[in-house]
């Protein structure tokens, strides 16, 4: 196993740190104040390549490897949570997911101008009633001649309002349980087709998340991705991605932390020396660090079986539970350090202790990912290999 970076990820982390340090960190602090999602960022993003990393290139991409896409998050959630959101909802679950189960007419049409930062992706699943519960889905879609007909409502939904795409999930079939729930890409302008930013939230608020309304709205026909009813495995395969990259991200954010702790460390002083001098602030040091190297082992090993094209689940979800804990622990633990300062936005900290708190529970909460490792282990849980998976790396 070869824990080197190449040089080509090295170059990548240069250009997304150089990127964070220039265009989020010096404006962060007064958006999230404000509340405030600067879109703009994205076609920045888009003209370094960084909307499609991981696309294959005859599809507008960048066509480098997973853990390069890994690698963007976790540099991008350095500067803020809710930029390294925006890449996660775009390509992680939205363009991944047509890359793995779209047609090539839908690839042609969506994925291209997507990979290329074109046009903008989002994810629509969670309801009002259906978080972790996915079967309790109450959105539906109506077979009415060259259309489904499109019903209900969605919440929580990252860039609610930036999108120009959305896979949404609708039941077809209702008496199927999930197995009646079948995926589709709608777009902004179609008919019947409204969002609403949400406020008021604990923490990422510069980041764009809202609810989703659909009033008969018409899709095509051949907007549906994949088959009726495979739209739970296609949900599923998609958190697996989503998963991923918040897993990366969580790293950037002990990543963020240990960099704050550490710089304050030297310059703050008690009973006559560097607060770092102090064991019990050490400590907490330290658990940054094994943190943040032991979630980017679990990232990176994810990762590498998504570059062969083998399926995932399991190690995904426990890099994503354990990044994730790991994430908001070095934040109260970088509010700890930085005393009655850190309860205040005059440093970074609170708002990294704000941030952390959502991964922890969208995508998989905590409890859920416990109860799938322990599944694992004890056997009553055993994947079978999805009959798309996403393509194996190339390069």
């Amino acid at each position: 196993m070869n824990f080197d970076y190449s040089a080509e990820q090295l170059m990548l982390r240069k250009t997304v740190r150089d990127f964070t340090d220039k265009e989020i960190m010096p404006y962060i602090g007064e958006w999230d104040a404000k509340g405030y999602f600067n879109k703009e960022l994205l076609k920045k993003l888009a003209h370094l390549g960084l909307m499609g990393v991981c696309i294959p290139e005859k599809y507008g991409g960048s066509g480098m490897d997973y853990n390069a896409l890994a690698i963007v998050c976790e540099e991008l959630e350095r500067g803020d949570t809710a930029f390294r959101t925006a890449v996660s909802v775009h390509t992680g679950l939205n363009s991944m997911s047509i890359l793995q189960w779209g047609t090539e007419e839908q690839k042609q049409k969506y994925l291209i101008p997507q990979a290329k930062g074109d046009k903008i992706g989002a994810f629509g699943l969670t309801e009002p009633g259906a978080g972790s519960d996915v079967a309790s889905l109450q959105s539906t879609a109506k077979k009415e001649g060259e259309y489904y007909v499109l019903n209900g409502q969605k919440t929580w939904i990252s860039l609610c309002d930036t999108a120009d795409h959305f896979l949404v999930f609708a039941y077809t079939d209702k008496s199927k349980k999930h197995h009646g729930i079948s995926a589709f890409i709608v777009e902004r302008t179609m008919d019947g087709f409204t969002s609403k930013a949400t406020k008021g939230k604990l923490g990422i608020r510069a980041g764009n998340t809202g609810e989703l309304f659909f009033d008969q709205v018409k899709v095509p026909k051949e907007n549906l991705v994949g088959k009726e009813g495979e739209g739970f495995k296609i949900a599923m395969a998609a958190l697996d991605n989503g998963r991923f990259t918040v897993a990366a991200g969580a790293c950037g954010q002990i990543m963020a932390c240990l960099e704050a702790s550490t710089e304050y460390c030297h310059e703050r002083e008690t009973f006559g020396k560097e607060i770092g001098r102090h064991q019990l602030v050490q400590q907490m040091i330290a658990k940054m660090e094994a943190g943040l190297q032991m979630s980017r082992l679990l990232v990176y090993r994810a990762g590498e079986l998504k570059n062969k094209g083998v399926r995932n689940t399991r190690e995904t979800s426990l890099a994503k539970w354990q990044a994730c804990d790991f994430a908001n622990q070095s934040a109260d633990d970088a509010v700890q350090i930085h005393g009655a300062y850190g309860y205040s936005n005059e440093y970074p900290v609170e708002r990294y202790l704000r941030n952390s708190k959502a991964p922890v529970i969208y995508e998989g909460t905590r409890e859920i990912h416990t109860i799938m490792q322990a599944e694992y282990a004890l056997g009553y849980r055993k994947d079978k290999p999805l009959n798309k998976m996403l393509p194996a790396w190339e390069g």
